[in-house]
Parts: C-alpha cells; structure tokens; sequence
C-alpha cells in the first residue's frame, strides 16, 4: 500500500500531466532545444526567452511522450520561469530527480531527465528567426 508521500507525488504528477505549465510555444523565442528518448520515444522541446540580462522570461515546452517525461516538463518549465540561465546551469539530474519526488527505477529516471537535458541543452542553443540554426520548419514535428 502506498505511502500518504507516494500518494501526493503521484497526484501532483498527475496534475502536472493533465494540466501542464507553460506547454506550447514561446512567441519571442531566443533559444531552443529537443531531443529524445531512444529507449521508449519520449519526445521533449524547450523554447525560452532570454533576454540579455540572462533571465528567462519565457520557458515553453511541447513534446510526445509517457506522464513521467511530460509532468517533468511541465514541472521544470514552472521552477525556471523568470530565473536566470545561471541557475539552470546549477541545477543538476539529482536535484531534477528531487524536484519529480517519486522514486523510480533507472529506465524510469531516464524519461524524468529528458527534459533536463533538454533544458541544459536549451540555454546553450540560440535560434535565428525564431528557428534553431539549420532547423526546418518550426511547426513540423521531425518524423
């Protein structure tokens, strides 16, 4: 039987799945970053706004995937509105998995740091015109 604990990040998971934070794009995107997971085709995309002062003043996220790499996203994307570029650089995987709560197994952990990753990734990835470098069309998902 689960724990009274267990049962408030399961239900906080599901609020995160079921209504996300910040989920689509970001109109004044300045930097962007997606990538997956291999192993089950979580998919995950980051658009911020980062403004000169290194703030992000927008965090979007969009993606495919199962509840756990989705209310990641959500929840990630909720702590890093309107922080800066230097704290998402301090925010490790252990800390990412302490921000999910739920313990999971390792192929588990793999779809929570996927938006992570992609985070990590995201503040280091500026966009021309409102698209990645070499990008094609930003309304496509890739196939």
């Amino acid at each position: 039987m689960p724990s009274n604990e267990e049962e408030i990040y399961q239900e906080h998971i599901l609020d995160h799945y079921e209504d996300p934070y910040h989920r689509g794009r970001c109109e004044h995107c300045t930097h962007c970053h997606e990538d997956e997971n291999p192993l089950c085709g979580d998919h995950v995309r980051m658009e911020l706004h980062i403004n000169d002062g290194g703030n992000l003043r927008e965090v979007y996220f969009d993606g495919d995937g199962c509840c756990i790499s989705q209310a990641a996203s959500s929840m990630l994307v909720e702590k890093f509105d309107g922080k800066t570029v230097e704290e998402v650089k301090q925010f490790s995987a252990d800390d990412m998995l302490r921000l999910f709560g739920a313990k999971l197994t390792p192929n588990r952990q793999k779809c929570c740091l996927l938006p992570w990753r992609v985070l990590q990734a995201a503040i280091y990835s500026p966009v021309h015109r409102g698209r990645p470098a070499g990008a094609g069309d930003p309304s496509k998902k890739p196939s």
